[in-house]
């Protein structure tokens, strides 16, 4: 049973908005992209990394948002934005540059996010690579790349999954993130790490990946776009619990829906 909430009227016009700002956004990421930058570390230390030109692209974002929709709230990594969904109304989510360490080293592994969510869930959403030119977006209908369908995969035997382990940088996140990576070798096929939480949810969403898993909570910013990519592609989000995943909970686990069970039940053993 796939996991696909019903978006509410009149969001379209928001998802046309979530796609421009994510493009404007990334275009300003790909103008300094593989250019001399100044990287910050933040609170969690050196793999904690934040560019000028993460600020300046969020700053895009709300910019053009705010434009059309000046009372709506925003969530978003960098500033003085909120740092989690409010639990009734309309808020953005925003990633300006996911996978800034992947940026910075020159991978082109990274995206610029935005979602819209209702009442603390996601109902809209667009995640755009600029350095591949993919461009994920989903509404109430199907998820697409580049303006086709995306399906999720149809693999069936979790010995066959590829699955990407999903965590911070923190000294606790490292260590969970240990006992993931011990769990797939396990029971599953093979470890996958993009560096950038919402490639690998968009992974997911497209086929390219089977499974998403963390046992530790995700900021919104790293998640919810990728969350309803992956449900409006036919697959399934839970929390490691396998209830329902909304902004805030504990852990993650987004799969094909093909052996879902299994994944909760390896996960939610080494929480």
């Amino acid at each position: 049973m796939t996991d696909q909430p019903s978006a509410p009227a009149g969001i379209d016009d928001r998802l046309e908005t979530a796609v421009d700002a994510a493009e404007r956004g990334g275009t300003v990421a790909l103008d300094a992209f593989r250019s001399a930058l100044e990287v910050e570390t933040k609170a969690d230390g050196p793999m904690d990394a934040v560019t000028a030109v993460d600020r300046s692209v969020q700053e895009h974002v709300i910019e053009h948002v705010g434009e059309t929709y000046p009372d709506d709230a925003v969530v978003g990594e960098e500033d003085d934005a909120l740092k989690s969904v409010p639990e009734t109304g309309i808020a953005w989510v925003v990633d300006p540059i996911d996978g800034t360490v992947n940026y910075a080293k020159g991978n082109r592994v990274w995206m610029t996010s935005v979602a819209v969510c209702r009442d603390g869930a996601p109902v809209a959403a667009a995640n755009y690579a600029p350095a591949t030119g993919d461009l994920y977006v989903a509404g109430d209908d199907a998820s697409r790349r580049n303006g086709e369908p995306a399906t999720v995969s149809d693999t069936a035997d979790p010995k066959a999954f590829l699955v990407n382990p999903v965590f911070g940088v923190s000294r606790s996140h490292r260590r969970s993130l240990t006992d993931a990576v011990d769990t797939v070798l396990a029971e599953f096929g093979d470890v996958r790490r993009f560096g950038c939480a919402q490639a690998a949810l968009s992974g997911v969403a497209t086929g390219e990946l089977d499974a998403v898993v963390s046992t530790v909570e995700l900021n919104a910013w790293d998640t919810a776009a990728g969350v309803h990519l992956v449900r409006r592609a036919g697959g399934r989000v839970t929390d490691v619990n396998g209830d329902r995943w909304d902004p805030g909970a504990r852990g993650l686990i987004a799969s094909n829906d093909e052996a879902h069970g299994t994944l909760v039940d390896a996960f939610e053993a080494t929480e």
